[in-house]
């Protein structure tokens, strides 16, 4: 499929991505993607930094949550960037992101539409603070609402942290999910995110990845319940393709959940979740046959006006007047440009 709607850069996720912006753009425009959507990271709090965002010398507080996790970790011992990060260094980074995607979106206007957004962080209710301060600071045209953390420690980052968060939930993979899918009300409800990112994430480090939600119930009740929350706001649920380079057999969410989104009249975007130009458009060809077997029969995009294509709606949420929302058939997907390149 020719659109993505979460990316990151090495540029401005260092440590985490890799690759320029430029490159990573150069890189769809190479493959003829139509629409690619910038979602770097939200500045976090110092307190939720990763491995190799904290510095060398920073001194490890008893009161600091995450960096008492990160003590004996390889990269804290080698960050990534000189100097360590601080939370003024990830405004100001965001700052040079923003400036950067807007120059790069100029240069690049007639070969692809690009959105510039972000991925937001929710980590504990008072992100909702940081994630209006991005949305104020610059006029970012969408972002991706995403649930990374459970009880403030990241859930996808490796299964040593996930197993702490589910000793804290109470010690089973059951309790954290309906952990994680509460969190995730939470923010849908605080947020009314465009787009939905990765909405099934708990279940990466889990003891068995491919597990049916359905065998939960107290677990399945609640994803349906967020599935409505979204479709009733008018949300996107991304088909993130990320889950299959990490091993899963389904992208993100599982084919039982699109079904359940599908019959709820939920509509779905599409998302690479690429971290570097290798990994651009990666096993869209594995999406396609997804979305063939749980039976998509349309794809919606976001885009901005003056640019739209295919049946466009009007703008959906009042925070990003420029953006629209449009439709197209996967039958018209799979006749585009994309899958001959």
């Amino acid at each position: 499929m020719p659109f993505s709607h979460h990316s990151h850069s090495g540029q401005f996720c260092p440590g985490h991505a890799k690759d320029s912006l430029e490159e990573v753009i150069q890189t769809a425009i190479s493959k003829k993607m139509q629409v690619f959507c910038l979602t770097e990271h939200m500045p976090r709090q110092t307190v939720d930094f990763y491995p190799e965002e904290v510095p060398s010398s920073t001194t490890l507080s008893p009161s600091t949550n995450l960096l008492p996790l990160y003590s004996h970790h390889p990269l804290t011992k080698k960050p990534q960037i000189e100097a360590g990060q601080t939370e003024a260094w990830h405004s100001t980074n965001e700052e040079a992101y923003f400036t950067e995607a807007l120059r790069l979106r100029a240069k690049y206007a007639s070969q692809i539409s690009i959105l510039i957004g972000f991925e937001c962080d929710w980590i504990r209710p008072s992100s909702e603070s940081l994630i209006t301060r991005s949305l104020t600071r610059f006029p970012f045209e969408f972002f991706v609402g995403s649930v990374h953390h459970m009880h403030t420690i990241p859930i996808d980052y490796d299964h040593d942290m996930y197993r702490r968060a589910r000793d804290i939930a109470g010690g089973t993979d059951e309790r954290l999910f309906e952990d994680y899918f509460d969190a995730q009300l939470d923010m849908l409800k605080a947020l009314k995110p465009p787009v939905v990112g990765h909405f099934d994430l708990i279940r990466l480090k889990s003891d068995d990845p491919e597990r049916s939600f359905k065998v939960w119930p107290g677990v399945w009740e609640r994803v349906l319940r967020n599935l409505k929350f979204v479709v009733g706001y008018g949300g996107l649920v991304e088909v993130n393709g990320a889950a299959l380079r990490k091993g899963m057999s389904e992208p993100y969410p599982k084919g039982e959940i699109c079904k359940e989104l599908l019959a709820l009249g939920g509509r779905f975007c599409l998302s690479d979740d690429s971290h570097g130009v290798d990994q651009v458009s990666l096993n869209f060809h594995r999406v396609l046959e997804f979305l063939d077997g749980v039976g998509l029969k349309s794809l919606h995009y976001l885009s901005l006006v003056g640019e739209e294509g295919g049946d466009v709606m009007p703008a959906p949420d009042e925070r990003f007047s420029r953006t629209r929302i449009a439709a197209v058939s996967m039958e018209e997907v799979k006749e585009m440009a994309f899958w001959k390149a």
